[in-house]
């Protein structure tokens, strides 16, 4: 007995130190996007101020172009993993991470293999190591931390409408799926047509060099993971009221951000108008929904949790 005591203690203990790194972690991974967009916006273009660097700064940029894109990624899965253990707990945050990582995973090699549901692409070397030599080992990553910041805004902000359990579901779902879809709109065209691209389009797009089949595929992907985690989550029933919104609405915006301006380098602003109408207009709306019970920790009073 005295022994289960001391576990059951533990857990709020091991909590209470997270709390303290998953605002470190937002930082840094923000912090590491920066440099990434300075590399990719102001260093590459400009190729004679690599050559004037001495040795170490050469080496130095060479390393963080090899490995900055795969540290962000990791930073940003590291953020949402330890909120999601530290504010839904072990059960809810797996019961999200493993088939998001899985489903998101599948489509990709199949995408990357048949050219379905995504559209025939191939990814090049910059985003760590490549299973079956097809999806760096970081796109799953991604799929999560985005996901699952797009889905639990969405359901914390439902939360706060009389209408069925069932649909509020449904809502997060399908507009968790948007959101996640809209910051494609953004990132996908630029991060495919920078000086140094991640991945390269193998057939014409219609949309700044992709084609539309491609956010289908990801509207679709994000619904299908999203649908296996709620039908999971409804086994545990969450109280949703009183989640902070803070550091996923910290990881969307900041990876919204990151595409933005990446676009604007690049020259595109119909998708950036598009990802900014049915992604952070939708995202705005939610946190006030959220914010709206008196009783709800708001994204407001949460800001302090990160500095």
């Amino acid at each position: 007995m005295i022994q289960n005591s001391n576990l059951r203690g533990e857990k709020p203990l091991l909590k209470e130190i997270l709390r303290e790194k998953e605002g470190y972690f937002l930082i840094a991974h923000v912090v590491a996007m920066i440099f990434g967009l300075a590399g990719l916006l102001l260093v590459l273009p400009h190729p004679q101020f690599i050559a004037s660097l001495p040795d170490i700064g050469q080496r130095a940029f060479s390393l963080s172009m090899i490995g900055g894109g795969v540290v962000y990624m990791i930073l940003g899965w590291a953020t949402i993993v330890i909120y999601a253990y530290r504010q839904l707990g072990m059960f809810h945050w797996l019961a999200f991470m493993i088939p998001a990582l899985g489903i998101s995973l599948s489509m990709e090699l199949l995408g990357t293999s048949t050219g379905f549901p995504f559209g025939a692409y191939h990814y090049l070397s910059g985003l760590g190591y490549k299973i079956s030599g097809l999806v760096p080992f970081t796109i799953p990553l991604s799929w999560f931390y985005l996901g699952f910041s797009s889905y639990l805004i969405t359901r914390v902000g439902l939360n706060n409408l009389a209408i069925n359990n069932w649909v509020k579901d449904l809502g997060s779902i399908v507009f968790g799926s948007l959101l996640l879809t809209s910051w494609d709109f953004v990132l996908d065209p630029a991060m495919s047509q920078t000086s140094v691209p991640f991945w390269l389009w193998d057939q014409p797009g219609e949309f700044f060099g992709m084609p539309y089949q491609n956010f289908a595929g990801w509207f679709g992907t994000g619904v299908i993971f999203m649908t296996v985690a709620t039908l999971l989550w409804r086994l545990k029933p969450l109280n949703f009221t009183h989640i902070p919104l803070t550091i996923p609405a910290g990881v969307y915006i900041g990876n919204f951000g990151f595409a933005m301006i990446m676009s604007i380098g690049a020259g595109f602003y119909i998708p950036i108008f598009l990802g900014i109408l049915l992604g952070i207009v939708p995202l705005m709306v939610f946190l006030w929904l959220a914010n709206q019970n008196p009783e709800n920790s708001t994204t407001a009073d949460s800001l302090a949790s990160v500095s």
